[in-house]
């Protein structure tokens, strides 16, 4: 499993000239560590007495985290996987007119599941920037420059899933399909540049 990799080994496969893993794959450790840095917050910033007043609510914040780590960490498999089908979707039979219409049948019903991993991603990303924000509001001042690593990681992780939806819906000839994506994608990324700006320039004022 691409999750179970060293890190060395994992971009390693990313630089190499394989198809997966890749931007998808990215997008998803990218927002897992986010999360990551939104639990390390937390978990420095509960059991602190200066920290007393938010302490239940860091932890509420933290067990959300941690969830969504373990979402996007699972993603980065997922999303080889979906792509893997895609592929192979393209590489079936087309020899007579019963193959061509499974052929293509297959590759709508691939493109579809290589869409909505990643808008799930997005939608787990945008997630990690809004705990970024309690983080950065409430979280212990000696690492407060982790929150901003945390939402800068979960808005490049936002936007790169959201490339991955996009070049996807391209081939999908379902109308309603593609509106719907559309539709969520855009829901997703709504304010999330102008939350993002306000977290960073909350945390660069506690520096």
């Amino acid at each position: 499993m691409t999750k179970e990799q060293q890190i060395e080994v994992f971009l390693d496969e990313l630089a190499s000239s394989k198809s997966t893993p890749g931007g998808g794959g990215a997008a998803a450790i990218m927002g897992a560590m986010g999360a990551a840095l939104v639990s390390m917050v937390c978990n420095l910033t509960v059991g602190k007495e200066k920290y007393a007043d938010v302490e239940d609510e860091l932890k509420e914040v933290l067990e959300q985290a941690e969830s969504l780590r373990a979402r996007l960490t699972n993603m980065i498999q997922a999303d080889v996987e979906v792509f893997n089908r895609v592929m192979a979707s393209y590489r079936l039979s087309k020899g007579t007119d019963e193959e061509k219409a499974a052929r293509s049948a297959e590759i709508q019903k691939a493109l579809k599941a290589a869409t909505d991993v990643p808008l799930e991603c997005a939608k787990a990303c945008a997630e990690v920037i809004a705990l970024s924000r309690t983080a950065a509001e409430k979280g212990n001042l000696n690492v407060i420059s982790d929150a901003g690593v945390a939402v800068m990681a979960g808005y490049a992780a936002l936007k790169s899933a959201a490339l991955n939806v996009t070049i996807n819906i391209g081939g999908i000839r379902d109308p309603e399909f593609v509106d719907s994506r559309r539709q969520q994608l855009l829901e997703v990324l709504g304010g999330c540049g102008c939350d993002t700006d306000e977290i960073y320039k909350i945390v660069e004022g506690k520096l």
